[in-house]
């Protein structure tokens, strides 16, 4: 399940959070690859420890937490300080699947990558290629976003992101635990969600709305890992 949520960042937090990106020291990117990855990753990146790391992580952290589509779309238990990098000219990421298990440098924590997270800071108009492509049973799918957009898909998929040819991409990537480990689980859910929405607009004093939303939350109450 491959999901899009627009507009995590408004236009002011996008300008601040891209001011501190650019003015930042970037290094190469294999510093968090495993062996896989370092294999086929071409690109940049920041440090995880660095002033502006940290500083444009707690922004999207904040947003993301009062943002009700990534929340119905995860069911976030854990979510691992936001990484950030930029693929210039014929940088590129080859076909991988993310680690399983990632543990974060400062804190030691570990996190289950039950799902992936890009967040976009770079407008698709600045650059050709860099497109995020993620393959699952259903076919490729080929993502770029506008910037302060976040798309959010299963890491157990296989993914790659395209060669830049011209500008560059700069964007987030992270990873979240979910509270509901099974992907089938969490489509369900996710859509008998956006079927409550959807319905509580149009007939928000339907008995069917409150027996629906019920059954959303015993589902969860049986699924759920806290």
């Amino acid at each position: 399940m491959l999901i899009s949520i627009p507009d995590v960042l408004d236009a002011q937090q996008l300008a601040h959070c891209r001011r501190q990106l650019e003015s930042a020291q970037w290094i190469d990117g294999n510093v968090t690859s495993g062996h896989q990855s370092a294999r086929a990753k071409r690109n940049r990146q920041l440090p995880e420890d660095s002033a502006a790391a940290r500083e444009v992580g707690a922004t999207i952290l904040r947003a993301l937490s009062a943002n009700p589509r990534f929340i119905a779309a995860a069911l976030p238990a854990h979510v691992f300080p936001p990484l950030f990098n930029r693929y210039g000219v014929k940088e590129r990421f080859g076909a991988h699947v993310d680690n399983a298990v990632r543990q974060h440098r400062g804190s030691g924590a570990r996190i289950r990558t039950d799902l992936s997270a890009t967040l976009f800071f770079a407008e698709p108009a600045e650059y050709d290629g860099g497109e995020l492509v993620v393959e699952d049973t259903y076919g490729s799918h080929s993502v770029k976003l506008p910037a302060g957009h976040l798309v959010v898909y299963p890491s157990s998929s296989l993914h790659h992101v395209t060669e830049v040819t011209r500008g560059e991409r700069l964007a987030s990537f992270f990873w979240i635990q979910s509270m509901v480990r099974d992907e089938s689980q969490r489509r369900l859910l996710w859509d008998l969600d956006q079927s409550i929405q959807q319905l509580a607009m149009t007939m928000p004093d339907h008995a069917a709305v409150l027996r629906l939303t019920g059954t959303y939350h015993n589902l969860l109450r049986r699924w759920a890992e806290v």
